[in-house]
């Protein structure tokens, strides 16, 4: 660990979470006047020539690192993921249409309510994809696939669930396979390894997690789906509407997307996705090595399912919890406490975690239970 690092806290927020220090270093040193233009970026106008280029050196680092095909179409919207539960139904589910959605957590089942609210304004209908129609009652896997009818406007799902700790996309739990339009909320995992996007119609996801600040969220859309998008909209919630503009229909947060050129600048000299994959399934074998070694901690999420992001654990008790989590504070270490809607404790190891804080956590997880077991 460097002595940078060290002078930081060892951040596991689940989000808005760590950044590269390096990115950070950058910023700084950029911020008041960038790169000799006499002002900050946040003061330069959206149309004007220094921001457009960060704007598109964004969108080509995005292209290059998920490897979108010219079939796809990268956009920045705002909002978060939690507009996007809505715009998506708005744009893509026909009067008296069908979607499906997939639950598997407390994202997706956000995303499941919000759907219901828009179809039932325009005479259509969600249907839940889960095996038998019903929610699961322990968030325990992903529940895979599911049921989807013939005629459905679309399948959508979440790759990971921050709070209930399970993911998609690796060999435990592989991608569904469903004869329909492919949405997917990646806001918690988005560039983590490397990513087939052709299998997928429209990729949403929150910047603060994985690739930058809050504020902005990536989006990849199959152009063909645009084309099919509902035209009687208000223009500001038509997906096209972005498109045709470069995303600058109205303006964009500028600062967010700056940052996230930077970080994917980043991810990019340390070696790609590939690199970030082996990064963070090292981090991510380290934890659940500590956690599956002993009886005193217990995860909950079956071991095929678990995510490589979002490591959730418990201990025997809720008051042994309080105190690991005071002890560990008193270590540097933050963002270790469960969602209150679940307890327990959680770490999130996203790309910029480096594995030092991944392997100091685990000596203390180790240490702590030798004390108290």
């Amino acid at each position: 660990m460097t002595e940078n690092i060290m002078a930081r806290i060892l951040n596991f927020s689940a989000g808005p979470a760590a950044l590269p220090l390096a990115v950070l270093e950058r910023t700084q040193a950029e911020f008041i006047d960038y790169q000799g233009c006499g002002t900050s970026l946040i003061e330069q106008s959206h149309r004007g020539p220094v921001y457009s280029q960060v704007h598109q050196e964004a969108i080509d680092l995005i292209t290059e690192l998920a490897g979108v095909p010219d079939t796809h179409q990268v956009l920045f919207l705002q909002g978060g993921a939690s507009q996007q539960f809505a715009m998506l139904p708005m744009n893509f589910l026909p009067e008296g249409g069908v979607g499906s959605q997939l639950v598997t957590g407390t994202w997706s089942k956000k995303a499941y309510a919000e759907g219901k609210n828009v179809a039932a304004a325009c005479g259509a209908s969600i249907e839940l994809a889960n095996p038998n129609g019903e929610l699961p009652s322990a968030f325990v896997d992903t529940q895979l696939g599911g049921q989807v009818s013939s005629n459905a406007a679309y399948y959508s799902f979440a790759s990971n669930e921050t709070i209930h700790g399970v993911q998609f996309g690796h060999e435990g739990s592989p991608w569904p396979e469903v004869d329909a339009p492919v949405f997917c909320d990646m806001s918690s995992d988005f560039l983590w390894q490397p990513l087939d996007v052709s299998r997928f119609d429209f990729i949403y996801a929150g910047a603060q997690k994985n690739i930058g600040p809050s504020g902005v969220v990536v989006c990849i859309v199959r152009k063909s789906l645009l084309e099919r998008g509902r035209s009687d909209l208000p223009t500001i919630f038509q997906y096209r509407t972005h498109a045709e503009k470069d995303s600058m229909f109205n303006t964009p947060p500028t600062f967010a997307i700056y940052m996230i050129r930077n970080v994917l600048e980043w991810v990019r000299d340390e070696g790609g996705l590939s690199a970030m994959k082996t990064r963070n399934l090292r981090k991510a074998n380290r934890l659940y090595d500590v956690i599956d070694s002993s009886d005193f901690f217990n995860c909950p999420v079956e071991r095929g399912c678990r995510s490589t992001m979002n490591v959730v654990f418990r201990l025997p008790t809720e008051a042994l919890e309080a105190q690991f989590l005071e002890e560990s504070a008193a270590q540097g270490m933050s963002g270790l406490k469960g969602h209150r809607s679940v307890g327990g404790l959680r770490a999130s190891i996203y790309n910029a975690a480096p594995y030092e804080w991944a392997d100091g956590l685990g000596q203390f997880m180790t240490d702590f239970a030798a004390r108290n077991g």
